[in-house]
């Protein structure tokens, strides 16, 4: 395929898609002065990891008025050195999701948990427990050594069956599959895709923004239609350079069988090559001008080929977070309309 052709393939399946959701979306009219929602804070205990992590979660405005109501739940995650604050401090999350479920969003609880920089994933190998504290920095004091420098680093477990748990014990969720969906930006969007993908007993659909959908991609820029993959550790170190390179090589390996495992277009080639009938919906959105675009745009060929269909979007923006704060109503309304049956 050429540039030109792959530009007008893409522009037009954004249009569609952002066409889709403008149509979609509760039209923002009267009633912005209608109730807020609130954020709590929850402290639990993760086996999977061996210490207290912390969450913090949005409660919609109807949670306190209705005691016997019981509502889906959504959990977004935060990129890399980044923390359960993120989505609220510098995402504006909890603002986004007031002036939505104002306008007509159906109403879901929506989890922010602490992830570290685990990439929600079993780590190919423990942590050096002496040199992650000596080493720590605290990040505006909501972490701690002893919450960061986990023992038994077993991310997807601590989302998927630690937090799941807690959170469906201590607040009134629906605890069901077809009322749980994930999100995430970045090294989030990676564990939102990847979580669903290991786990589609227990998510019903995945977006993900920006997200490092395909850590071991190292094709063609722009995407030209062929999924290629690194060949070599070397490959790999030198994609991600050594700022990235200690965390990812922890979570995905020192060699391209740990990184190959952890694809997400290979966790769902595994899927239907089982004949599994409850395959998550997937949603890709990334920035024009941010390098991890041709991740997303693989990812989507890959699900394509294998007769998925994953809603896709792109937009004018970069890595960053005024490209996440406008566009993470596009997500929060397409999860909406998935767990709405919609």
């Amino acid at each position: 395929m050429s540039r030109t052709a792959h530009r007008a393939m893409v522009m037009v399946a954004a249009v569609l898609v952002a066409t889709t959701f403008v149509a979609a979306t509760p039209r923002p009219g009267v009633a912005q002065t209608a109730r807020h929602g609130t954020v709590d804070t929850l402290t639990f205990w993760s086996q999977s990891l061996g210490t207290h992590k912390r969450a913090l979660v949005w409660l919609p405005p109807s949670y306190a008025s209705q005691p016997a109501r019981r509502f889906p739940s959504v959990y977004y995650l935060h990129g890399m050195w980044g923390s359960e604050t993120d989505w609220t401090k510098q995402g504006h999350l909890d603002a986004t999701l007031d002036s939505l479920t104002a306008a007509g969003l159906p109403e879901f609880l929506v989890v922010m948990p602490d992830g570290d920089d685990g990439w929600y994933t079993t780590w190919n190998r423990l942590p050096d427990m002496s040199a992650c504290r000596s080493s720590f920095k605290p990040r505006a004091g909501e972490a701690s050594a002893d919450t960061y420098c986990v023992p038994w680093p077993h991310y997807d477990d601590y989302i998927a069956h630690d937090l799941v748990s807690a959170i469906d014990a201590r607040y009134r969720t629906v605890p069901q599959r077809a009322q749980r969906a994930i999100a995430g930006l970045s090294m989030g969007g990676y564990g939102a895709v990847a979580l669903a993908l290991q786990y589609p007993e227990v998510f019903r659909a995945a977006a993900s923004h920006s997200g490092v959908v395909s850590p071991a991609y190292t094709g063609a820029n722009p995407f030209d239609g062929v999924s290629r993959y690194a060949q070599s550790v070397e490959a790999l170190r030198a994609k991600w350079g050594d700022r990235k390179w200690p965390s990812m090589s922890a979570a995905f390996g020192s060699d391209t069988a740990g990184w190959f495992a952890r694809e997400p277009a290979r966790m769902a080639q595994h899927l239907v090559a089982a004949g599994a009938r409850d395959i998550p919906a997937i949603f890709l959105d990334c920035g024009t001008e941010d390098g991890l675009i041709d991740q997303s745009r693989s990812l989507r060929s890959e699900l394509t080929r294998l007769g998925l269909s994953p809603a896709y979007a792109e937009w004018p923006g970069k890595h960053d977070w005024a490209y996440w704060r406008v566009h993470a109503r596009e997500s929060l309304v397409w999860i909406g309309r998935q767990l709405s049956g919609m």
